[in-house]
């Protein structure tokens, strides 16, 4: 169409409705945005960890390494192994694992960015590249250790200071900072500590084994040659050249990175078909409204595809430059995300931002592909309109029949609810897939039954609108005159309240189990507990420190190890003493008793392995040793013990020194002790661990319930960009609708309306639409809410909590929503001049 008529006729009608236009361009701008930033943010974090890993493993011909992170490690006997083997010019062994920095008594950090400790090698033994001591030395004893950069800025740490570090999996030790080193990319909160060679390997080693083995090839041979001799040679370890090491490092967060990816991007397509709708509204009440000029243009020799192709221009161009403010908005919104993130102190590493030809061309493709489909009905009913009809219609949209739409919806509706009804009756992956599908034809069928629903809906909501008088019914009425309008700009907000409603039913019902679980399965009086969002959990040696305390009667603690049933992985639960003196669980067979060669199972996983009590069983460690035990007990399925529980000599085998930590110790008191007492008395017992928290039931569950809070803001965050575009639909339907009504408002007003009436009649019309698909939205997103969380059963999702608190004030604020969306349109309907108004023709 360049350069024809209907191309001046398509760009002078954008100019000349701007408010409309901005309106239309911000609802494609703000789901776009999102769909860029999401990239953005992803592709930045990437880059800045690929440029950290760049130099990891540099100088390495070759590095051996188990392959189950969960592995007890190296053996020394097959680092002797690699020595002995042809080409092999030096080996270094390599140990590290979780510290907590401690200064003044106080963590430095206990989320977000690992703090680690590693051997430091001197280099003349080094093989990878020594790290760069830039300020003071390197450790080399005992007592010493050397901090990264960044770490020693957080901490306020110089060289010469004194601090101490808590290993979990040992205790707390004194040492001094002898040294500060640089590495790239030191940003996100990384804290590195060096500890001496010797030092390391006692520990966060066993004694005999190592996390891995660095290679250095003699002189002539080449890396790939001697990768290939050691991989021959231990075939059940991971055998890597360093380029392969670094890309092994990348891939792993690559994958992370595409799970929050999806995730944005979710919300993102969320927030994009919500604008699908009101685009759609948009462009059928500009057909509605622009019949007579259309009409003209058929009239003069213009023909249906030009007509048509009209519209879609429109959408085009409108397209084609939201997604283009959206690339821009959303490369601002990746860097806000980042800072917001790192406001949290979850320890991400900034970067310059990452802006890949992909992004464009899908943010783009995106924005014009939703924004031209969702005009291209209103454009195809436009093309069929025969000129000299739509010459005498006036501004208002053809009704249609709503019989096939909704008999269509209703049978959907029916197939949805009989699928979520049947998933919901079973557990897991396949279980929540029906409901999904179950979900996704309920959405479909309430958009197509929303017609033909919003007359008695919101007839019914409108009785006390109503009792206001005539301006009441007026509302009401103009609310359900046009059914697919209403529908269309409540969908858009009920889409967005579903998942609402949905997500506070999923964070009620969690802290609704947690609650129950604690109650019902918590004999202690006391729980020690990590800090939340941590890396490391309680220190092993918190057990042993506060059982001399007085009025204790009973410490255990409750570890967690990785074991193989075949080729199932699996965690098994460990306590370190009698289950029974602090937790309630039901035995249904066998005996309590937990000997070293004793095993206790879960009803479901015996009845999944048709084990019996006395059976021998065959488990497997991540380093694929077989350990014989005894099914000696079966308990009814609960989430404090999980699927198995090991005694303390399994998991001692099976678990690398540095990993081991407690998830909870529990504390039961004697009869008669003074609660208030012990609790300050296990505080100043587990005072030099600082990050140990003595809480009581309550505590615990306020704790949980904080963390669940924290996920539920941040999916309420990204949700209310669809909640913003549903209201810009309401606020750009309404005013289109005052420009459709102009005649209608010029004659009330001509007959005595006052300006004042005329803006309470819009309020109240918006009011109604909004509530409407609020409550819709609610009923819906409440329903698929128990659907799912009944295929959570078996994550220990088992209490179903409704948040009634949170529904009324949703109910409350859309009402309040509809007013606000409703002032400019309000105004501008006031200001219609009658006499002008009548006269338009």
């Amino acid at each position: 169409m360049p350069g024809s008529p209907m191309r001046k006729v398509t760009l002078r009608n954008l100019a000349a409705h701007k408010v409309r236009l901005a309106l239309t361009l911000l609802s494609v701008i703000l789901g776009t945005a999102f769909i860029a930033g999401s990239f953005v943010f992803t592709d930045t974090l990437q880059s800045t960890f690929n440029g950290i890993f760049a130099d990891q493993a540099k100088g390495v011909d070759v590095r051996v390494s188990p392959k189950e992170r969960q592995s007890l490690g190296v053996p020394l006997s097959a680092v002797d192994a690699v020595s002995g083997i042809a080409g092999v010019r030096a080996v270094a062994p390599g140990v590290n694992g979780p510290v907590v920095l401690l200064k003044d008594g106080h963590a430095i950090q206990t989320g977000g960015a690992p703090s680690w400790g590693q051997s430091y090698i001197p280099p003349d033994r080094a093989i990878a590249e020594p790290q760069k001591i830039i300020s003071g030395a390197a450790p080399a004893k005992p007592g010493e250790i050397a901090i990264n950069a960044g770490g020693a800025e957080r901490a306020g740490l110089k060289v010469g200071d004194k601090v101490k570090v808590l290993i979990p999996s040992r205790s707390t030790y004194d040492v001094t900072i002898s040294g500060i080193y640089a590495i790239p990319s030191d940003t996100g909160g990384f804290i590195g500590l060096l500890f001496s060679d010797q030092q390391a390997r006692d520990l966060f080693a066993d004694g005999h084994h190592v996390a891995y083995v660095d290679v250095a090839a003699a002189p002539g041979v080449a890396a790939d040659t001697l990768r290939d001799r050691i991989a021959k040679a231990l075939p059940d370890f991971k055998v890597q050249d360093g380029a392969q090491v670094r890309e092994d490092m990348k891939a792993q967060v690559g994958n992370a990175l595409k799970f929050v990816n999806y995730f944005l991007l979710a919300f993102g397509a969320i927030a994009l078909l919500v604008g699908t709708f009101i685009i759609y509204n948009t462009f059928s009440m500009i057909v509605a409204q622009r019949l007579r000029e259309l009409a003209l243009l058929r009239a003069v020799g213009a023909s249906r595809r030009q007509v048509g192709l009209s519209v879609v221009s429109e959408a085009f161009v409108i397209g084609l430059l939201g997604s283009a403010i959206g690339l821009a908005a959303g490369i601002g919104l990746a860097f806000g995300l980042s800072g917001l993130l790192n406001a949290f102190d979850l320890g991400l590493p900034t970067g310059a931002m990452s802006v890949q030809p992909r992004t464009v061309l899908v943010t783009l493709g995106m924005g014009v592909l939703v924004t031209v489909l969702s005009a291209y009905a209103p454009a195809r009913r436009a093309a069929r309109i025969p000129p000299v009809e739509a010459m005498r219609e006036e501004f208002a949209s053809v009704g249609e029949s709503l019989r096939v739409r909704t008999l269509v919806g209703t049978a959907l509706a029916i197939a949805g609810v009989v699928l979520a009804v049947l998933g919901a009756q079973s557990t897991g992956t396949d279980a929540a897939r029906t409901v999904g599908i179950g979900a996704g034809a309920l959405i479909v069928a309430v958009l197509l039954v929303l017609p033909w629903l919003s007359r008695p809906v919101v007839g019914t909501l409108g009785i006390l609108v109503a009792a206001l008088g005539p301006i009441g019914r007026m509302s009401r009425n103009n609310a359900a005159r046009n059914p697919r309008r209403t529908a269309a700009t409540a969908f858009a907000l009920t889409l967005g309240l579903m998942l609402v409603a949905a997500i506070g039913m999923f964070g009620a019902s969690a802290k609704a189990s947690i609650g129950e679980l604690v109650d019902q399965g918590v004999k202690a009086d006391y729980i020690l507990a990590g800090p939340p969002r941590s890396f490391v959990g309680v220190p092993i040696a918190v057990g042993d420190a506060v059982k001399p305390v007085a009025g204790v009667r009973d410490v255990v603690a409750i570890r967690g190890t990785s074991l193989k049933i075949g080729s199932d992985d699996l965690v098994a639960t460990s306590p370190d003493g009698p289950l029974d003196t602090v937790l309630n669980y039901e035995l249904r067979q066998g005996s309590r008793t937990l000997g070293d060669s004793d095993l206790l199972v879960s009803q479901t996983e015996a009845d999944d392995r048709n084990w019996h009590v006395g059976q021998r069983v065959e488990l497997t460690s991540m380093d694929n040793k077989k350990i014989p035990l005894t099914v000696s007990g079966i308990y009814k399925d609960t989430q404090l013990l999980g699927k198995l529980v090991v005694p303390p000599a399994v998991y001692d085998q099976v678990t690398p020194v540095s990993f081991r930590s407690d998830f909870l110790v529990l504390v039961t008191a004697k009869p008669g002790t003074n609660l208030s007492t012990l609790r300050t008395d296990l505080e100043k017992a587990t005072d030099q661990f600082a990050i140990v928290q003595v809480q009581d039931h309550e505590q615990f569950k306020g704790t949980q319930g904080q963390q669940i809070n924290t996920m539920l803001a941040i999916l309420y965050g990204l949700l209310a960009l669809a909640v913003v575009i549903a209201v810009l639909g309401i606020v750009n339907t309404l005013a289109l609708s005052v420009v459709e009504r102009r005649r209608e408002i010029g004659m009330l007003r001509a007959v005595g309306m006052q300006r004042s009436q005329v803006r309470r009649s819009i309020y109240l019309e918006s009011m109604l639409i909004a509530v409407f698909g609020a409550v819709v939205g609610v009923v819906l997103g409440l329903g698929l809410g128990v659907g799912f969380l009944r295929t959570l059963r078996d994550l220990g999702i088992d209490q179903i909590a409704v948040p009634w608190t949170q529904i009324v004030l949703m109910l409350l604020g859309s009402g309040v929503v509809g007013v606000l969306a409703a002032v400019w349109p309000g105004v501008r309907a006031a200001r219609t001049p009658p006499l002008a108004a009548i006269a338009d023709l």
